[in-house]
């Protein structure tokens, strides 16, 4: 509640699409990143990519998905991570967080 006793605003959300590149397949990155965006609560999915990159999209409270953008650039403790890049995500989230088939 505000301090005129009105409720206040629901926190502002958003939505980014998210490519991880480095040694980040065969180090638990998508396990790593499902428990962690699930301990957020944020919606979206991780898989891996062909090229040897991590994709992901995660939607949720600003907040927490600037949160997990920060963690992304470090991964799990056997990842080398060289570049974490975003752009905002305009389609529908699906609730839940998911590992999705690799591309």
């Amino acid at each position: 509640m505000s301090k005129d006793g009105s409720p206040q605003p629901l926190q502002d959300n958003k939505a980014v699409k998210v490519l991880i590149e480095g040694r980040v397949q065969g180090v638990w990155y998508r396990g790593w990143t499902v428990e962690n965006a699930r301990r957020l609560n944020l919606d979206g999915w991780v898989r891996n990519r062909r090229d040897g990159s991590v994709q992901a999209v995660f939607s949720g409270p600003i907040i927490r998905v600037d949160e997990m953008l920060k963690l992304c650039s470090d991964g799990p403790p056997a990842a080398e991570v060289s570049s974490v890049e975003y752009i905002l995500h305009n389609s529908h989230v699906d609730a839940g967080f998911r590992v999705k088939r690799s591309v």
